[in-house]
């Protein structure tokens, strides 16, 4: 398999000079999360589909959205960001994507990025983000948005953006703002999963696990290495998803239900389990499905995949909420005990018959 700095690649002194793989023709099933990946293969399955969604799509304002940042923001170029212009067109050769999307920088001190579009991709990038980035780390974050692209998210992601403005435009409609919140929330989740398929794009692109981490934790933490450490910061995921009893399950599903992302320690943990297995491995061996076979893809084996994802992670889940469900999974006695004692934090409580006041129960 040829490396990226093979053939013509004279233009490509901006972006890391190692020797880095190309993925020829490589699908996005070959990165793509089970949860994403299931939901993206029935949606290509069914015919006419993506003509269908486009046409309802209609009344979107993606012409205004280009001309909003053709006029409002820095398009890059090789005259303008160049160095930026060099890491698209280098993301888009190693995951062999044909037409290179057009990139915009935009003024907004918060680090983002986005792919969104209909028609066709367009990356924006804020300057917070070009300014908390050094070249490792913005390399996987183009190549994070180039996964996007190569996956159709941007369709998607052009829709929720587009129907979470209508939603607040139409807030005080009751049953209109309930209808509309309810497909703001399908796509959410939707979306927090397709987030951690571009995460594994970006790696892809990088190919350094540890630029990707020192990326992720300056988006969480701000431009200040000296002061944080990844062991450190992959063990607040550790303490997240274990810590607690059953009302802090539930209230990390209450907090996660408005975000478009993950949470930055959630997806630094689960980019750093990607890349330790043999699937990460087979890919940087070459071996990775092909864009030419996606239209043989079996749904059902796809959702097979995810509904095995899903039942791996409740059993191997630290999450109280999750080991519950195992339990009852199980075969485990005296669910009301288990109840009792996970919400109350009491352990004798249950087998004692004192039902105690209020406030013992809190």
């Amino acid at each position: 398999m040829p490396d990226v700095n093979d053939g013509n690649d004279d233009q490509r002194e901006h972006v890391p000079s190692r020797q880095r793989r190309r993925f020829e023709g490589i699908s996005s099933r070959a990165y793509e999360h089970p949860a994403d990946r299931s939901a993206l293969v029935a949606l290509r399955k069914l015919s006419g589909f993506d003509t269908v969604f486009k046409a309802l799509s209609g009344l979107l304002p993606e012409r205004s959205l280009r001309l909003l940042f053709l006029s409002d923001s820095v398009r890059v170029s090789d005259d303008q960001f160049a160095h930026l212009n060099d890491m698209l067109r280098d993301a888009c050769y190693i995951l062999d994507l044909e037409k290179v999307p057009p990139m915009y920088v935009t003024q907004d001190p918060q680090p983002n990025a986005m792919c969104i579009g209909l028609d066709e991709p367009i990356i924006v990038v804020t300057t917070g983000l070009v300014e908390l980035l050094d070249e490792e780390e913005m390399q996987a974050v183009i190549g994070h948005e180039v996964g996007h692209a190569l996956s159709g998210h941007s369709v998607y992601r052009t829709i929720l953006l587009f129907l979470t403005s209508l939603a607040l435009r139409v807030a005080w409609i009751p049953l209109g703002n309930f209808a509309i919140m309810a497909i703001v929330t399908a796509l959410r989740e939707w979306f927090r999963k397709s987030e951690l398929s571009a995460d594994r794009a970006g790696l892809l692109v990088g190919q350094d696990l540890k630029a990707s981490m020192r990326g992720l934790m300056k988006i969480a933490g701000g431009n200040h290495l000296h002061e944080m450490n990844v062991d450190a910061f992959l063990k607040q995921a550790e303490e997240y998803e274990a810590g607690g009893d059953l009302r802090d399950s539930v209230l990390k599903i209450l907090n996660v239900m408005p975000r478009t992302h993950p949470f930055t320690t959630v997806r630094a943990a689960e980019l750093k389990k990607w890349a330790a297995t043999r699937d990460y491995q087979r890919i940087m061996d070459g071996h990775y499905p092909r864009r030419s076979e996606d239209k043989d893809t079996s749904v059902t084996d796809s959702f097979r995949q995810s509904a095995s994802h899903y039942a791996d992670n409740v059993r191997s889940s630290k999450d109280p909420l999750m080991k519950l469900v195992t339990d009852i999974a199980g075969g485990a006695g005296d669910l009301g005990g288990k109840l009792r004692g996970k919400f109350g934090g009491g352990s004798g409580g249950a087998n004692t018959g004192n039902h105690g006041t209020p406030e013992d129960c809190a």
